[in-house]
């Protein structure tokens, strides 16, 4: 299946989102290296980088079955479809973290991190007012961007 315009519009926001977020993470290690907290720093970066391409991997699986839902008419089979989805996506997370904790090069914490990075994302663009409906965005009184112009002409999910 072919992600949409629009998901690939969240997926590139969630991933350029998590890019900054790894970098202040890695930034805030660096700072725990130079203070001797942590005894290596290069296990937090390869952690982080990992842990972003994990939580980025679970965001695009997230968007290709809501795709694939919205495609559905049968409600039992969508939500069966979107359970297998998210026990799909909790395995791998859980498998990450795991594998991170038994394998000495790579710091679990700043590998189990950057999964949370999506839910931080999205809270923060709802509190900037990013993250609307467009009709939500017709009734308010604040000019759009140029970028959100552009993302009302991408397609929306509906069910």
């Amino acid at each position: 299946m072919k992600l949409q315009k629009a998901s690939l519009y969240e997926i590139k926001r969630m991933a350029v989102g998590s890019a900054v977020l790894g970098v202040v993470e890695i930034a805030v290690f660096f700072v725990l290296w130079l203070l001797k907290i942590v005894d290596r720093f290069y296990p937090a970066v390869i952690g982080t980088v990992g842990g972003i391409g994990i939580a980025v991997l679970s965001f695009t699986m997230l968007c290709l079955a809501i795709q694939r839902a919205a495609d559905t008419q049968d409600q039992k089979l969508m939500k069966s479809r979107m359970q297998l989805s998210y026990n799909i996506r909790l395995v791998i997370q859980a498998g990450w973290v795991v594998a991170a904790f038994f394998i000495p090069f790579i710091n679990v914490i700043a590998a189990g991190a950057p999964l949370l990075f999506p839910t931080v994302i999205i809270l923060a663009l709802q509190r900037m007012g990013k993250l609307v409906t467009p009709s939500e965005r017709k009734n308010s009184d604040v000019p759009k961007t140029d970028e959100e112009e552009e993302a009302d002409k991408l397609e929306t999910f509906e069910v």
